[in-house]
């Protein structure tokens, strides 16, 4: 009988023992979760402490005023006659700048005229009147002609059709770090815009006891374009044909709910509906 080991039969020595792990192993996991430490560090301190280099890193606070001068801009571009209405600023927080750092981004409208089918001239008649370093173009999209243009700061500027013979104009910061916020201009004395509105009300049967908010933003030539806002809550929608005499029988834009008119230098923006009746009386830049 052979004495050689059969294939396949287990040794009689028993399982092998496993060999010890090697120390420069544990040294190299070492090094690998220090590194990556050593790297989430360096991120956390550029974001908080290295000077601005792309829009994500130039602050809210920082932005909020080329945001105002930039609807500045957009009110004398739209011209007196065009101009609707300044948009209060909306801040909206939550957004992440980076996997360590929250932020928020800051939003302003201006609503211009523009009646159905013109709304291409419209936006190309201010994308030409706006300043040459916005490189403002006017082309196709999802739901019509828009404009697009840069404001300057990472400050990016947006004309949309409303379908309602108007068109919005967005200006949008993106997220961004708060830094110290963003801080309205002080607001100026009203003028005829306070007493156009106080007309409108009192045409609608509305009160104007309510102080109104006023949103103004800096002309570029001086001085301060100007909106004069008042909404009233849910009830039954007032006719528009009430505010027919304020408007000399010729409105801008009659389209119910949406109606506007001119009066001397003020253009006066009514939308009547039974979820609320707003109001919104403006003087724009000069041209």
């Amino acid at each position: 009988m052979s004495g050689a080991v059969q294939t396949g039969w287990p040794s009689s020595a028993g399982p092998a023992t496993p060999a010890p792990a090697r120390p420069w192993r544990r040294r190299l996991l070492a090094a690998t979760a220090a590194w990556a430490a050593l790297l989430a560090l360096l991120t956390w301190m550029s974001v908080r402490n290295d000077p601005p280099t792309v829009r994500e890193q130039r602050t809210l606070g920082q932005a909020g005023p080329v945001v105002d001068r930039a609807v500045g801009e957009l009110s004398r571009a739209a011209g007196a006659a065009g101009l609707l209405e300044l948009s209060p600023a909306r801040v909206a927080s939550g957004c992440r700048v980076t996997p360590f750092a929250d932020g928020a981004r800051l939003r302003r409208e201006v609503g211009v005229l523009a009646p159905t089918g013109t709304e291409r001239a419209v936006l190309v008649g201010i994308a030409e009147r706006l300043p040459a370093s916005w490189r403002a173009e006017v082309g196709p999209g999802l739901d019509g002609p828009e404009l697009h243009a840069d404001a300057g700061e990472f400050v990016a500027v947006e004309g949309l059709p409303t379908v309602d013979g108007r068109v919005r104009l967005i200006v949008d910061t993106g997220c961004r770090p708060v830094g110290t916020g963003y801080t309205a201009a002080p607001t100026t004395a009203a003028g005829a815009e306070a007493a156009a509105l106080t007309a409108a009300l009192g045409a609608l049967g509305r009160s104007s006891d309510a102080v109104p908010e006023l949103v103004t933003a800096p002309c570029p030539g001086g001085g301060m374009a100007r909106t004069a806002r008042s909404a009233g809550g849910p009830g039954p929608a007032p006719s528009t044909d009430a505010l027919a005499p304020l408007a000399g029988e010729a409105p801008l834009l009659d389209k119910p709910p949406v109606y506007a008119y001119r009066t001397g230098p003020v253009t006066v923006l009514a939308e009547l509906s039974p979820d609320a009746t707003r109001l919104a009386a403006t003087v724009g830049c000069p041209g």
